[in-house]
């Protein structure tokens, strides 16, 4: 099949001096916001080259069809797809939601306590025909206070730009007119008459927030808060006692925090603490008191609290500690609840506020695991909270836990209705030495049949980007490659928060090179460790994960058989010139400042990733887009794929697969998600060379049945076989 080739139309571009040619800039459109709402005013010619790809893709994947059904079902299999969440009981009604066999989307539904009558309240399925759609995104689902309405966000292209919608539960009819283009958030008043919201700009960010009166026009809406800066974006929430909302406004670096009270009838919101770069904080309010949670001279967090924010003389509640990371406080009567995270590994702290006395739920035996808090009811006048945990080979388990008797009982377990063994499994934690010294933590996960001989195959994933922190829970889907003999890791490499905040300064702006140092001295720890070989992993990314795989196969494309990237933030130079972007300057203080300041420019410039593309031989290479991603536009992957066609020298796979009703997060309902799963994992077994010999052979015998076929028609055609 003829490769696709994208139109080259040469531009020259310059910053701080330096001059470089962009042969595809061209397919960026002046009017990509406009494209996101409204895929149909992308150009012609961009339009063809995405299909063209799509082709390409689906041709040389062709053979991977049968076991992308059979990874399709396997995946499904481990999903029992009639679950039923746990319940939480709101004021008059407990409410849960549910999962059935057909649909792709969950069902809400409650029950008057001490009833027996079960309400459904929404559907996803139904509302998905209903509105004729094929991508379907919910935003946010919220029963108001007083259990009268539903409020509901719907982004219907994968675009981010989420229409909310209120219904009375009981008529099942909107009540007030539908709010569009707003970040997704509903937040009801505690007396059911108002809402609040957070409006999108023109470069679809959310810097306002408004006040929505239930039966009024829209036009009506009161501005209740508006960010100034353009780097800055807002949210709204509620206390934990519900007697103050708070309005937070921040960046990923800096936040900043206003509150007024939940009875202000034309709120007037209140600065808590002004913001300094580099100081993030929030505030909670419980029994009386406020408690703050902040980094301002306690790197990895600390809590303090003050009675009163008018007149504010903060004391440490919980103080900082070296690289372990303070979460914030979950609270109840008589219990305070907080998690601490330190070397990717976190835990659950219980404190009795009278006593002050602390102590650890240790509550499996495991070492690597993700434990949880939720909530059981509204009503904090309790001791029972549930409590979770899994690990990278147990299916998450949820416990009834009594905090005061310490007695537990288990209400809820991941059930793999396919079968599941845990002892199958090994699971390893272990660190190894980058290039600075740093050590770097690593998760292994593997069947116990997979031999330590340096033969296996090896799917490394990495992110390492804006402080996000891997976590090492169970996941049923990567089942299908680690019983296949694929080993897991994860690479909980500088960019994320593993190890506390330095973690993440140590692999952002002018230290973003050490996420991708990290992960190739990882790669090349687990060959010395002879978990696997040279040329026989396969690394995964997604978003900011995708720019550090662009990045590291640039650098050591020899150590990879393949390379699996994910909405791919690989233009990331051009992007970050571009100030008119939804993300771009909100990201200043995690990756620089390009167009205003030179060293982020030539830092930047590096190892950008579109820029960096040389003449050598590349790995296998699948990328995957969407359409209407507004976080990483698709013309990244699709220039990053044109120039790399341009300069590899090796004839392995380079695919580019684009979704044509889709966001960020790829497809939208359960089948959608698993699909590309599924394609993704077909893709590593295909050139890990363990696509299925019968579908081969067959494919074959059939490819030489219809060359047969056509040579004996030539003949006949020529007077070589002649019935008469």
């Amino acid at each position: 099949m003829k490769i696709p080739q994208l139109t080259k139309k040469p531009e020259l571009k310059s910053c701080h001096n330096v001059t470089w040619e962009d042969n595809y800039s061209w397919i960026h459109q002046k009017n990509i916001l406009e494209v996101l709402r409204d895929n149909s005013k992308l150009l012609p010619d961009v339009r063809k080259y995405l299909e063209e790809e799509n082709a390409f893709t689906e041709h040389h994947l062709k053979e991977t069809k049968v076991i992308q059904k059979k990874l399709f079902n396997e995946i499904k299999g481990r999903i029992k797809l009639d679950d039923e969440s746990l319940p939480y009981k709101d004021k008059d009604y407990e409410y849960w939601t549910k999962t059935t066999t057909k649909g792709n989307y969950s069902i809400k539904l409650r029950k008057k306590i001490g009833s027996d009558e079960i309400e459904e309240i929404w559907n996803g399925d139904k509302e998905k025909e209903k509105l004729k759609t094929e991508y379907f995104g919910v935003g946010d689902l919220e029963v108001s206070f007083n259990d009268k309405y539903l409020g509901y966000s719907l982004d219907l292209k994968g675009s981010e730009y989420y229409t909310i919608y209120i219904r009375d539960i009981k008529s099942n009819e909107i009540v007030t007119e539908k709010i569009e283009e707003t970040s997704g958030g509903v937040t009801f008043s505690l007396d059911d008459k108002f809402i609040y919201y957070s409006k999108l700009d023109e470069h679809h960010r959310p810097r306002k927030i408004f006040r929505h009166q239930l039966g009024t026009s829209t036009k009506d809406d009161k501005l209740i808060f508006e960010e100034k800066s353009e780097a800055f974006t807002v949210g709204i929430g509620i206390s934990s006692d519900e007697k103050y909302y708070f309005i937070s406004t921040s960046d990923h670096n800096t936040s900043e925090q206003y509150y007024f009270g939940i009875n202000e009838e034309n709120p007037k919101p209140k600065l808590i603490k002004k913001r300094k770069k580099g100081v993030i904080y929030s505030v909670n309010s419980w029994d009386g008191k406020f408690y703050l949670h902040t980094n301002e001279n306690a790197e990895d967090f600390k809590i303090d609290f003050c009675d009163d924010l008018s007149n504010q003389s903060w004391k440490t509640f919980i103080p900082a500690k070296d690289e372990v990371l303070i979460g914030g406080l979950v609270f109840l009567k008589d219990w305070i609840i907080r998690s601490e995270t330190s070397n990717a590994l976190g835990k659950l702290i219980i404190r009795n506020p009278k006593t002050n006395e602390e102590n650890y739920l240790n509550f499996v035996d495991e070492k690597v695991i993700v434990p949880g808090i939720s909530l059981k009811q509204r009503d904090r006048n309790t001791d029972e909270v549930y409590l979770s945990y899994s690990s990278p080979k147990t299916p998450g388990k949820t416990f009834l836990y009594n905090l005061k008797t310490n007695d537990k009982k288990l209400v809820k377990e991941q059930e793999i209705p396919s079968g599941h063994n845990p002892d199958d499994y090994i699971v390893e934690r272990l660190e190894c030495s980058s290039h600075d010294g740093r050590l770097v933590p690593i998760t292994i996960t593997r069947h116990k049949k997979t031999k330590i001989d340096g033969n296996a195959n090896l799917l490394l994933y990495g992110y390492g980007s804006y402080g996000s922190s891997m976590s090492p829970s169970f996941s049923s889907t990567r089942l299908s490659l680690i019983d296949r003999d694929i080993v897991w890791v994860t690479a909980h490499i500088r960019g994320g928060m593993e190890r506390g905040m330095k973690w993440w300064k140590e692999g952002k702006l002018l230290n973003k090179k050490n996420t991708f140092d990290d992960y190739i001295a990882v790669a090349k720890y687990l060959i010395e460790k002879k978990y696997t070989s040279k040329g026989k992993i396969v690394g995964m990314g997604g978003s900011a994960g995708g720019l550090l795989m662009g990045a590291v196969v640039n650098q050591a494309p020899e150590l990879f058989l393949g390379i699996i990237m994910a909405v791919p933030f690989v233009d990331s130079l051009t992007t970050n010139l571009d100030h008119s972007l939804p993300l771009t300057v909100g990201e200043f203080d995690e990756f620089g400042n390009a167009k205003d300041n030179k060293e982020h420019f030539d830092y930047i410039y590096s190892y950008a990733p579109y820029h960096n593309i040389k003449k050598m031989d590349y790995p296998n290479i699948l990328i995957t887009t969407s359409l209407s991603d507004n976080r990483v536009l698709f013309d990244e992957p699709a220039k990053f794929t044109a120039k790399l066609r341009d300069y590899k020298t090796d004839n392995n796979l380079l695919l580019l697969k684009t979704e044509m009703n889709a966001g960020h997060g790829g497809k939208s309902g359960r089948d959608g998600a698993i699909e590309e799963i599924a394609l993704d994992y077909a893709f590593a077994l295909k050139i890990s060379n363990q696509i299925s010999w019968k579908y081969k052979i067959n494919t074959h015998i059939n490819f030489v049945s219809r060359l047969m076929g056509l040579a004996l028609n030539n003949l006949a055609n020529k007077g070589g076989y002649n019935d008469k």
